[in-house]
């Protein structure tokens, strides 16, 4: 895997075609500031690029405090209109890039995951999180509204009224909550949260590269088209993948009783 040099983030590649992404700012417990904004634009947009070695990715924060508490606040205290704007727009493009990322992400929220950190978890395709993760979405208490795709990804996890909720009241809730109400797919005990969406992420790394993004691509569908529009897309996208090599070699895996051995052709 390519050697990628962050000040905010970490990258490390726990198993093959498995890579983690750490927001890395724990004494802060991984606020986003100007900084990390531009890292995650720059890790993301090369995803999106180039991402061969990388064939499933998890998301996480440092320590054992946090995931992502949000934006920096303390950075944007007495930041004028404009500045707030321009330090916004930058966080626009990254969470566009993350949405555009073209291959799986699983966010493993390893503690609080508050306003942008939340949302980041609910750009993830799906996630994990430890017992003792706390979500919210508090920009209402503090005038502003979720600006990094919240209003549009909550309600599709967990429905409009429960996200109707969760944002205008802005008040936290639990992991379990989380679970019971669609936004996270699993909850872990700490210590195993990691290793367990690194082991689903290995899983998905180990299936035909090329099938897994357009089965990405095809499901994000699901919530944007009429039914005949999302099939017709899906079948755009299954005949695709019959010329591919990785299609000859799944059915040869499953006659000859082997593990099929895919290159991503």
């Amino acid at each position: 895997m390519k050697r990628y040099e962050y000040e905010t983030l970490c990258v490390a590649e726990p198993a093959p075609g498995v890579a983690t992404l750490t927001l890395d700012r724990p004494d802060t417990l991984n606020a986003m500031n100007t900084r990390m904004l531009g890292e995650l634009l720059d890790f993301f947009a090369g995803m999106y690029v180039s991402s061969e070695e990388i064939r499933c990715l998890v998301l996480t924060g440092a320590g054992d405090r946090a995931f992502c508490a949000g934006g920096d606040l303390k950075e944007r205290d007495g930041m004028s209109d404009d500045d707030w704007r321009r330090q916004h727009a930058l966080g626009e493009q990254a969470f566009k890039a993350v949405v555009d990322c073209p291959v799986p992400i699983i966010a493993a929220v390893n503690g609080v995951a508050y306003g942008g950190g939340c949302e980041l978890a609910l750009l993830a395709d799906f996630g994990y999180a430890a017992g003792d993760a706390r979500f919210a979405l508090p920009e209402v208490t503090r005038g502003i509204i979720p600006g990094a795709m919240g209003t549009q990804m909550l309600p599709r996890a967990c429905g409009v009224r429960r996200a109707k909720e969760i944002v205008l009241s802005g008040q936290p809730f639990s992991a379990q909550e989380a679970l019971s109400w669609g936004i996270v797919n699993r909850v872990c005990d700490k210590n195993r949260l990691l290793s367990e969406a690194v082991a689903t992420a290995r899983h998905i790394a180990e299936n035909a590269p090329i099938a897994v993004r357009e089965a990405k691509k095809s499901l994000d569908m699901a919530t944007q088209m009429d039914i005949r529009s999302g099939y017709a897309y899906e079948l755009a996208a299954y005949n695709r993948l019959v010329p591919t090599e990785d299609r000859l070699e799944g059915v040869r895996a499953f006659n000859e009783r082997r593990k099929p051995r895919f290159q991503g052709a």
